[in-house]
């Protein structure tokens, strides 16, 4: 299983005129594992440009980089990885594609979502949205806490990340629920000071962890 802590999703639109790749690297320096390439609205050749400087960043940090939705843009990249929704290509065709050594995540919200994407191969389950968020207009209605209790049951042996209005004021909560990662979009990207906000969050997070594991 792999193990994250905190795994910032890049969003143009909130970081205050700094490029994804900026905002990745000073995640990274913060103290974030995972970084997401999220591009919905550009097009393939400016996301392209944007994947390939995070997978430099990424590689000389020896953190890992994952493109949201676009397989073939991960690929061309050299990320590590790539998230998928529910209704984006389905796991078994871009494991085919990516291979075996590839990290994929699914995007899922009920316990049968999570029993699916588990049984077709993720490697990490991204629940949510938990709150409701402004970042993500077409998340809908935060499914709450009880949500990751549910599949962290029903899954005890995947990496699960909460997504989804996650912030200082309730980090702590979505681990305890049973969440091993969080990742966020404005608690980090929206931030004057990106590597503090990633570091504080991380470290929120670290220290409620160990307690949930081993209780």
């Amino acid at each position: 299983m792999i193990m994250i802590d905190l795994y910032v999703i890049t969003d143009s639109s909130l970081s205050k005129g700094r490029t994804d790749a900026e905002v990745a690297r000073l995640a990274y320096e913060g103290g974030a594992e995972t970084v997401q390439l999220r591009m919905k609205n550009a097009c393939g050749r400016s996301m392209l440009a944007q994947a390939k400087e995070i997978q430099k960043i990424a590689y000389e940090m020896d953190r890992i980089f994952i493109v949201n939705d676009r397989v073939d843009i991960a690929m061309a990249s050299g990320a590590d990885g790539v998230h998928l929704g529910q209704e984006d290509m389905p796991i078994e065709d871009a494991r085919r594609l990516m291979g075996d050594e590839a990290i994929i995540g699914i995007s899922v919200s009920n316990v049968e979502e999570a029993l699916e994407a588990c049984e077709g191969g993720a490697d990490y389950l991204g629940i949510g949205s938990v709150f409701t968020t402004t970042t993500k207009p077409d998340a809908g209605q935060g499914i709450g806490l009880d949500a990751i209790m549910n599949i962290r049951e029903a899954v005890p042996d995947i990496a699960l990340v909460a997504v989804g209005g996650i912030n200082q004021g309730n980090v702590k909560d979505v681990i305890r629920a049973g969440a091993d990662a969080a990742a966020v979009v404005s608690a980090v990207v929206a931030q004057e000071d990106i590597r503090r906000a990633a570091h504080d969050l991380r470290d929120m997070i670290l220290k409620v962890r160990p307690h949930v594991l081993n209780p």
